[in-house]
């Protein structure tokens, strides 16, 4: 058997897309992956779907696994001949048990390799626009962990020791012993009045900062419930965060916003609205299935030449289709002459992705758009590739103009399951939800179905964010208030549309 090996992998704290290229690649490898409670969970998507995944997460006061027990899942892992990844967030050597782990591995003569990180303290001071070292301010900085290796807590005479040794402190894990810290610095020399703060969740929609001194900063936090994971700083470039702060000024920072989408479609939803700094919530509504009848799609595909035109409405039946197309043993070069159409820059992405170049882009990202792109340019036989149910304004005005019009279903859009309400009306009554984001009339009605009769009422106590004016009708016509619309068809211009609505009148 091919000997196994184990990659350490820093996976950076909070936000997802702080992980390396090379740690991302790698996940994205492994046969096996043990993941730490920080690592965020997006990441996991990277994974490949046969995958043997393995929550390995501590949390404070919890019956967590022990150190010995995960490193003996390391070994025994890849001596059956598995690539193996651990998954630790922030840095694997940073105050992190990484170094234990490589020496376990080292003495049971498994191979391993270690993939860096950003570790949680430079990337919560980033983030909370605090600079850890600054050219007039501070010119060293320490890093130290808020307890010994046995859990115990440093005595006060070293954090004595440490509060003028350094211009600079960053204390990992240091909150449930935040008072006896910050008291010991200040017998230690450092004056009450230093600036302080305490970054929690860093990186995430979730980060919370109190700014404070030295002297107040543990009673504060108290105050305003802070908890681990956190990282403590310390010194004069606190002051810098108020000129600095970057992340928690976003107009949607914080917000949790609903995605009610198919689960293959929310995870690049869900990546625009992180890059927004606010927090996803996907719940799928619908599901895409392929079309009770295959036949006309596999016709439509071993005739593609045949066409004048092939019109595409939607992403999901540019990935059916040329799922069909491969399935035959074709592939771009099937078009031949055929002009190809999409509705939109995403259903135009989708194509390009299979080699082929749109011709026709709707200005107006509708189908009303596209049959006057394609009527201007001339018809012919027209093939239009869509959802089993869709509006047929596409087709009907094609055929006005001339046209011999096809239409295929690709897919197919089902309902989830009733049983599902329950849980997406907790959500909303439990008050998890700030923004409903849809992205199509089908995703309205099955959210609204899964909400029942309390529909309307629950959907007035959030803002409700519509992609366009089709969908945004389809709301109004089942009695919910619309708030925003995008003037851009697409996520990236519902998401800017949210910003501006959130962007007080002042800013």
């Amino acid at each position: 058997m091919i000997p196994g090996k184990v990659w350490l992998i820093g996976a950076g704290p909070g936000d997802p897309e702080l992980i390396t290229a090379r740690g991302l690649r790698v996940l994205g490898e492994a046969d096996a992956v043990l993941y730490d409670a920080l690592s965020h969970p997006a990441l996991l998507d990277h994974c490949r779907p046969d995958a043997e995944l393995r929550n390995v997460g501590k949390r404070g006061g919890l019956n967590n696994p022990s150190q010995i027990w995960i490193t003996q899942q390391l070994i025994e892992l890849a001596r059956a001949g598995k690539r193996v990844a651990r998954l630790k967030g922030g840095d694997p050597l940073l105050f992190a048990r990484g170094a234990e782990e490589a020496e376990a591995l080292r003495a049971a003569g498994i191979d391993f390799e270690i993939v860096p990180g950003v570790s949680s303290p430079v990337a919560a001071a980033a983030y909370a626009g605090i600079s850890l070292t600054h050219r007039d301010l501070s010119s060293s900085v320490t890093f130290i962990t808020g307890s010994d290796k046995e859990g115990v807590e440093w005595t006060p005479d070293a954090w004595q020791r440490l509060a003028t040794a350094t211009d600079t402190i960053c204390v990992l894990m240091g909150m449930r012993r935040i008072d006896e810290i910050a008291r010991a610095l200040v017998t230690g020399g450092r004056s009450p009045e230093t600036p302080a703060a305490v970054v929690q969740w860093a990186a995430r929609p979730e980060q919370r900062v109190l700014v404070s001194s030295l002297g107040r900063v543990a009673a504060d936090a108290h105050r305003e419930h802070f908890t681990n994971p956190a990282v403590i700083v310390v010194g004069e470039v606190v002051a810098l965060r108020e000129a600095l702060r970057w992340y928690d000024r976003r107009p949607l920072f914080g917000k949790r916003i609903l995605v009610p989408r198919a689960a293959e479609q929310s995870k690049e939803t869900a990546l625009a609205i992180r890059e927004a700094s606010a927090n996803a919530v996907p719940f799928p509504v619908i599901e895409i299935v392929a079309p009770p009848d295959p036949e006309p799609l596999r016709r439509a595909a071993s005739e593609l030449s045949s066409y004048d035109w092939v019109l595409f409405t939607s992403a999901n039946g540019v990935h059916r289709f040329f799922a069909e197309l491969s399935r035959q043993g074709r592939d771009a070069r099937a078009f031949g002459a055929a002009k190809v159409g999409v509705i939109g820059p995403g259903t135009g992405a989708a194509v390009e992705r299979y080699g082929v170049r749109p011709d026709v882009m709707a200005s107006e990202f509708l189908g009303e758009g596209l049959a006057r792109e394609i009527a201007y340019r001339g018809v012919g036989r027209v093939l239009v590739v869509r959802a089993l149910v869709a509006r047929d304004a596409l087709p009907l005005l094609l055929r006005e103009s001339g046209a011999v019009v096809d239409v295929v279903a690709a897919y197919e859009t089902r309902f989830v399951s009733a049983e599902r309400g329950e849980a997406l009306r907790r959500a909303f009554e439990g008050g998890e939800i700030d923004v409903a984001l849809f992205t199509s009339s089908s995703t309205v009605s099955a959210t609204v179905g899964l909400l029942g009769e309390g529909a309307r009422a629950l959907l007035s106590g959030v803002t409700v964010a519509a992609i366009g004016p089709i969908t945004a009708q389809t709301l109004a016509d089942l009695g919910v208030r619309v708030d925003v619309v995008a003037a851009t068809y697409t996520i990236a211009g519902l998401i800017d549309a949210l910003e501006r609505h959130f962007t007080p009148a002042s800013a």
